[in-house]
């Protein structure tokens, strides 16, 4: 059971902003698996996005208090690495006519790159639709 607690994850923009937004219908299940995981690390794709979101729909006291929070290194950053942007060009042509997002593929990258298999997100179509190199399947939380 210690095992699959310390399981990596990466976080993607949806699930991370479900959690801020008390409003959003996932907000109560993704705030349940936030608290449950204990290995998460958040990709630094996921911060433009995310920032853009908040400040839309939230405002930018939500925003500073996040900023705030991570930069106290309590959630943990993971950079892109240049390999990360070559597969992500590479997954990008693959799923073209999916229209698959950008973030999504780095973070899929970034998943082949240091084997997490677990994926924090409310998008089960793109993460659903990947065929990553180091697994046979993401699993997807919630």
């Amino acid at each position: 059971m210690a095992g699959l607690l310390k399981k990596k994850s990466l976080i993607d923009t949806g699930f991370m902003f479900a959690v801020l937004d008390k409003k959003d219908v996932k907000h109560e299940i993704c705030s349940l698996a936030y608290e449950r995981e204990t290995a998460m690390l958040l990709p630094e794709v996921v911060l433009p996005e995310l920032a853009y979101l908040v400040i839309r729909s939230l405002g930018y006291d939500i925003l500073t208090t996040f900023l705030s929070y991570v930069a106290a290194g309590n959630l943990p950053l993971i950079s892109i690495a240049p390999e990360d942007l070559r597969r992500a060009s590479e997954i990008l042509k693959k799923y073209a006519d999916a229209k698959i997002d950008f973030v999504d593929c780095v973070i899929m990258a970034i998943a082949e790159r240091l084997n997490i298999q677990r994926i924090l997100t409310v998008d089960r179509r793109d993460f659903g639709l990947f065929c990553p190199r180091h697994c046979d399947h993401f699993e997807i939380i919630p």
